[in-house]
Parts: structure tokens; sequence; C-alpha cells
């Protein structure tokens, strides 16, 4: 049998599915010719298709060379060359294979579809989205270009345009789940969230495994309350995929949002060695409200950004630097009656204009707000970002010159990371909103004081530390406080000892709510204050009261507030504030402070556990901060049983407030603006940590 003989035979049965016995027949043409370029070529894509990409990529290359110029197949076995580099996650030099392959044949659809595919891996968004539109042309019939197309306009960010493309793609199959999948997406970020989840139901309906949809779904439900939904969604992803990225660290947030603790040291065990082992196992954000370890903390960081935010060429920008105040850049998609902002105001409104520009690129929205007046007459000038790509954001922040770029969302809220990975500036700062590592090298700093990060915890960062003098908090000193109700107004007994928090409850972990219940029970008569949660976490905490011992009529549940002035109001009813690890008190550690609340904190071993420390110790209550379980209640039980030192102790507070370097503003601003200039004097060079003097 010739080689060319034994070739079309093994083809047939290729064709027909019998892939062991089409490759043995491959092989044997090839040992009758090693450079016989036909076989090379359709064993290279037997290989691929048996999942052996490193075996096609050597067959294919031996075809490549083999085959004379006027191969027919020329085109496509380049092309299926670059498909296989793509598969190696050799996307450069897939990318060239690609541009061969339609310079050859300009009509070859799967190949400008795949060479979309690459340019968008490597950071081209424009260049992919005319690619795909390219093999969209060329294959009018195929859903695949259409679908991506769409999903390419979605990551920059032209919402509307991409719906076009995904209703396109839909009148060829209503039912695609990929494309339905995209088009959720788009409509998610759109704010259509009950559309959104209707795409994701369709597509779960033709493919009932597929993983990504019950993940996104669950991630919507979350959002509209519909926790139940939720969590069997992602049980039944679980289930199917339990290595799903980020996928376990979704259902442990959930379950710490719903207080359903039953197996909560063993899940916390599962994460803690997935992390160690290098899996992507939870999201950051996730991870602080059940880690206390620094170097956990950093390694899942790392995790995620090389996962979600690949470093990018940095954006060209004009050289020599125009002359001028520093321009400093903050990125947030929270300006507006948010806690961020409630921080910041006065922040932005004491900064020295004569040394500083301050522009404030906003991924939000405005929301008419008193707050938001006030932010918009502080700052020189507003840029909103949010219907920008990232690489478009960052080619307008960098047009800006700007000096110093704030990022002040880090992992939480709305937040525009791949911008940052674009190194739009030429030095970048992590602040305030997450108390972490970003685990990135683009970002090259964070502001942080000695006791939230202090010097032995520094190489646990992957940012550089500016450390502040005092806290690195910044504190509004303008925050109105509203007007206090009766206890009974709030919901409060008339009588008996208040204790509260008002954390997020994904952030109430079993161990701090067990040690509040052992505080209560020690202290007859008293109550725990806590926000009213969702209706699973309510029924949950008093199922955990009464396995603790105590009554549920003894946790009290505020309810939701207009205004924060009204909430401020309302604190001050509390008598103590219980703080809790290991993500604890940030802003309403401040918000307790500030409305004359004293708090005691049990100092964590990670930033997210020590800020109520930090503000304690810049309060100059150094007396609330304990480092033990046992030293922090009874510290809160003798608090608690001795009125006259309560007493003593909330007016050395309401003295504090007004002397101690916490709720200074100006002096918090001009610390910051001495890092700010420090990192100037420093730009280009190698960055390192170093401390601000007071």
């Amino acid at each position: 049998m010739t080689p060319q003989e034994a070739t079309e035979q093994s083809l047939k049965l290729h064709q027909a599915g019998r892939l062991d016995d089409a490759r043995s027949l491959y092989e044997a043409a090839l040992a009758r010719q090693a450079d016989y370029h036909p076989a090379l070529y359709y064993l290279g894509l037997l290989r691929r298709q048996m999942n052996d990409p490193a075996g096609a990529l050597t067959v294919l290359e031996k075809a490549r060379v083999a085959a004379p110029a006027d191969y027919a197949h020329l085109p496509a076995l380049i092309a299926t060359l670059g498909e296989v580099l793509l598969d190696l996650r050799r996307t450069q030099e897939a990318l060239a294979a690609f541009d061969q392959a339609v310079a050859r044949d300009p009509g070859l659809a799967a190949a400008w579809n795949n060479r979309g595919l690459a340019q968008n891996e490597l950071g081209q968004p424009e260049q992919a989205l005319e690619s795909f539109a390219r093999a969209a042309m060329l294959a009018p019939g195929s859903i695949e270009p259409l679908n991506n197309h769409g999903d390419m306009l979605k990551q920059l960010r032209r919402h509307e345009d991409a719906l076009v493309s995904f209703a396109r793609a839909l009148a060829l199959d209503p039912h695609d789940s990929a494309t339905l999948y995209n088009r959720a997406a788009t409509l998610a970020e759109l704010g259509r969230t009950d559309d959104a989840i209707a795409d994701y139901s369709k597509a779960l309906t033709r493919s009932p495994g597929f993983a990504e949809a019950l993940f996104a779904r669950s991630h919507l439900l979350t959002r509209k309350g519909e926790l139940q939904a939720a969590l069997a969604d992602l049980n039944r992803l679980m289930q199917g995929t339990p290595d799903f990225p980020f996928g376990r660290g979704a259902l442990m947030r959930l379950k710490l949002m719903t207080a359903d603790w039953d197996d909560f040291e063993q899940q916390k065990l599962l994460l803690d060695e997935a992390v160690r082992a290098g899996k992507k196992a939870i999201a950051p954000l996730f991870y602080l409200a059940v880690a206390d370890r620094p170097d956990d903390i950093h390694r899942c960081a790392t995790i995620y950004a090389q996962s979600h935010f690949h470093s990018r060429p940095p954006v060209p920008r004009n050289e020599p630097r125009r002359p001028g105040p520093i321009r400093v850049g903050y990125v947030c998609g929270e300006f507006r009656v948010h806690a961020v902002l409630y921080l910041l105001t006065g922040l932005f409104e004491t900064h020295d204009r004569g040394n500083f520009e301050i522009i404030a690129f906003d991924n939000g929205r405005g929301d008419g707000s008193d707050l938001r007046a006030r932010f918009e007459k502080a700052v020189d000038k507003i840029i909103e970002i949010t219907r920008l790509s990232d690489s478009q954001a960052a080619a307008r922040i960098a047009a800006e010159e700007i000096d110093i770029l704030v990022d002040l969302n880090g992992y939480s809220g709305e937040q525009r990371l791949g911008v940052f990975a674009r190194k739009p500036a030429p030095v970048q700062v992590s602040y305030l909103a997450y108390p972490g590592t970003l685990g990135a090298p683009w970002m090259d700093y964070i502001l942080a004081d000695k006791i939230v990060i202090p010097e032995t915890q520094a190489a646990d960062y992957s940012e550089k530390v500016a450390w502040l003098p005092g806290s690195y908090q910044v504190n509004d000193s303008k925050r109105a406080i509203g007007k206090t109700p009766s206890r009974t107004e709030a919901g409060l007994p008339p009588n008996g000892f208040v204790f509260c928090n008002f954390n997020q409850a994904e952030k109430r972990s079993p161990q701090a709510f067990s040690s509040w219940m052992r505080i209560l029970a020690a202290v007859p008569g008293s109550v725990l204050w806590l926000p009213r949660p969702n209706v699973l976490a309510e029924q949950n905490l008093k199922k955990e009261a009464g396995k603790r011992g105590i009554a549920p009529e003894r946790l009290v549940f505020a309810p939701h507030v207009p205004s924060f002035e009204d909430h401020l109001g309302r604190v001050a009813l509390a008598d103590l504030f219980l703080d809790g690890g290991p993500y604890g008190a940030h802003t309403t550690a401040s918000d307790a402070l500030w409305a004359g609340v004293p708090l005691i904190t049990l100092m964590g071993g990670a930033f997210a556990g020590r800020v109520a420390s930090s503000l304690l110790l810049a309060l100059g209550l150094p007396e609330l901060v304990t480092n033990s379980e046992a030293e922090f209640e009874a510290l809160a039980i003798n608090l608690a049983q001795s009125h006259e030192r309560l007493k003593a102790l909330r007016e050395k507070l309401d003295q504090q407030r007004a002397t101690a370097p916490l709720f200074d503003t100006a002096r918090t601003t001009r610390a910051i603006e001495k890092a700010y200039q420090t990192m100037f004097e420093n730009r280009g060079k190698t960055p390192a940590s170093f401390s601000v003097a007071d």
C-alpha cells in the first residue's frame, strides 16, 4: 500500500470516528515516507482531536516544512498549527500563524475567528473585533464568530452594539447556550438583572451542566437577595464541577451571608489547602472573611490577579512631563452615597490645590445626593470611564498626564483593575476600600500604617508599603449625625445593656459569634444589636444563639434606614460595639466612634482584622485593644458591669474625638500628600517601602 493509499484509507476511518485505527494507518504511511505532508497534516488534526496538542504540534510543524507552496490545504494547515499553538498558550506564535493563513487565503473564516481569539488574549480588543467581524461576514450562517463579535463588543463596553450581534447569532439558533450566556453577561452589566437571569436559565435548559452559567446566575441571584436559589445553583455547580474556578469560595461566601455554619471548619480547611496548592478556589475579597494569615491572603490574591488581570504593555505617555502641580487621579466606582465617599470627601476638600491637581475617574454613576454635590465641588475634574473599555480608559488617563493613579476599589465594588494592568500612570497606588494586597505586579504602593501592616508583614504584600503616621484611614470630620431616636423607636428593649456590631453578614464568623454569645451569657438582660440580615441569616442566627444557650429574642435586628446620618444617630443608642474577626469593622468602626460609642477589638493577624486597632490607637484609646479572645470577653463583660468605668470611657472618647489624629481630616490629608510627594520624586525608580514622618 502506497503512502497515498494508506492516507486515504486512514482518512475514511478518521471521518468515521475510528481514531485509533486511523492513527495507526497514518503512522504506517509515514513509516513508508516520513515527509508525506498530507499524512502529517491529517495526523496533526487527529492528535489535536485526541487532546494531544504537543504531539499535534510536532507533526504539524513537520507538515509545514514538507508541504510545497502550491499545496491546496496549506492555508488550512497553517491555521491548524495556529489553533494548536493557541491550545498551548503560545498566543503570539498562534497569531503569527493565523496572519500567514489569512494572507494565503483571505476567505478562511475559521482562521479569522481564531485570529480574533488570539488578539483578544494578547490584549488587542479593537483588532480582535475586526477579525470577528470578518469571520462573521465570510460565514454568515455560523454562530460562533457572531457570538465572539458580541462578546468583544461587551468587553469594549459597547453593550447595545453587543446585543445586536447576539441577536443575529440567536436568529440562527435561539437556544445556543454560548450566545445566551454571553448575552446574559452583557445584560447584567447594563443592570438588566432579570433579563440576564432569564438568559442564563435558557442556556441551562439547553446545557444543564453549563458550569459558567450556574456560577454567573448564582451571582445575580445573590445580588437580588434570592439566596436560596443562589445556594441551589452553587451546590449543583460543586456537585458537577467541584474544582470550578472560585466556585468553592462563592459557596463559602453565601454560607456566611446566610449564617449557615454547619460545616464551616471543614470548608475553611479545604479552601486553605486549595489556596496553598495554588488553585483558583476563592476570590480575595471573600477570603478575607475566613483567612487570618497574610501569606495565605497574598497567595490567594496573586492567583486571582494572574487569572483575571494580566499585565499589559504600558500605555504610551507624553515626555517630558508637563510642568505644574502633581496630578493625582482617583479611580472608583462608588463616587456616590457609599462608605468610600463618606470617608473620602473631606480628603478631596482639603487637598492642597497649590501642589496637587485632583482628577476623579468615575466608574459608577451620580446619585444627585448632597454628598455627591460636595464631591463634585471638591475635585478639579471628573471624567466618566464607565462606558470606556479598559484600554480606552487607560489611554484617557494617560492623556491627562496623571502622575499618581490611586485605586479606591481593589477587589471590591465596581472595580477597574484591568485599567491599572495597562499601567497608564508612572505611579499606581492602592488605598482604603480593599484591606489587603492585590497580588499584582502593576500596583506599586499601598497606603497603610504600622498597625494594619506591621513591618514584619511587608513581604506578604506585592505592593511596597507607604506607612502613614497614626491611622491609614482618612475620616471626614464634617459627617453629620442625625437625631437619636428613643430605644423603643429603634426597636430596642427599654432597659438592659446594648452590645452592637454593624458589620455586613458575610463578615460574621462563627468564632466571633460564639464569643459574643458568651459575653451575653455573662451580662444578664443584655442584647446584641445587629443590622437586619436576609431571612435565612436571621433564622440561622437565632438558631445558633439557641445552640449557645442564648434566647433568640436577645438578638435585635436593626432595619435599614434612609441615610448614613440617620444610622449614626441610631448607633449612639448602643453602649458598646463588639468587633469581630477575621474581617473586622472598618467604616462601621469609625462610624461608631464618631457617634460616641466605645468599641473593643481583638487584634487580628492580617490587615482586615487590624483596622479597628489602628483606629483606636489613633484615637488615643489603646485600652480597648485586646490580644486574646479571653481578654476581649473579659473587657466587654467588665465594661458592661461597671457603669462608672464605661461612663469615664465615653467621656474620654468625646474629648479625643475633637483632638486625636483619627478625625483630623487635614492632618491625614497632609500625611497622604507627603506620601504622594515621595512617590512622585521616586517615579521611574524601583519602588521601595517608606514611612511618612508625623
